[in-house]
């Protein structure tokens, strides 16, 4: 799948969802199916600097120079975020990513207004860490 295609199929599970409040409870579901990182890998390397919570990102990349992603936080609502990011991003290619209009992307989801300022500048920061990371590689 496309990173489009995984985009569409976002927009429509949340089409379903209705308010933001079920959106917001699905969010929350999506962040419990997140393996928790190791000790080890909360670091202060792997921080993503400009999150009220705390959260880490490990990003590691395959043969093929495909970008693995995989993430945790210490508030609920924000292993949620990760997870829709993980979604969208895990496994794409550098140029992939830095191609993604992420804040589009959000916005077809209804997040960008639903959200409060706060935890839109922390993903806006997790994103811009993604974006980076492929940029480095």
């Amino acid at each position: 799948m496309t990173i489009a295609d995984v985009l569409a199929e976002l927009v429509e599970e949340f089409d379903l969802l209705g308010d933001w409040e079920e959106r917001y409870r699905h969010v929350i579901e999506l962040g419990r199916d997140l393996e928790p990182l190791s000790d080890a890998e909360r670091t202060d390397a792997n921080k993503v600097r400009g999150c009220a919570s705390q959260v880490w990102l490990v990003t590691t990349r395959d043969g093929a120079g495909k970008l693995g992603f995989r993430g945790d936080s210490d508030a609920h609502i924000v292993r949620g975020l990760i997870a829709l990011l993980l979604r969208l991003y895990d496994g794409r290619s550098p140029t992939e990513i830095q191609d993604f209009d992420a804040k589009a992307a959000l916005e077809a989801l209804g997040l960008a207004g639903a959200l409060s300022t706060q935890r839109s500048n922390g993903l806006a920061s997790m994103v811009a860490r993604i974006r980076r990371d492929a940029e480095a590689t």
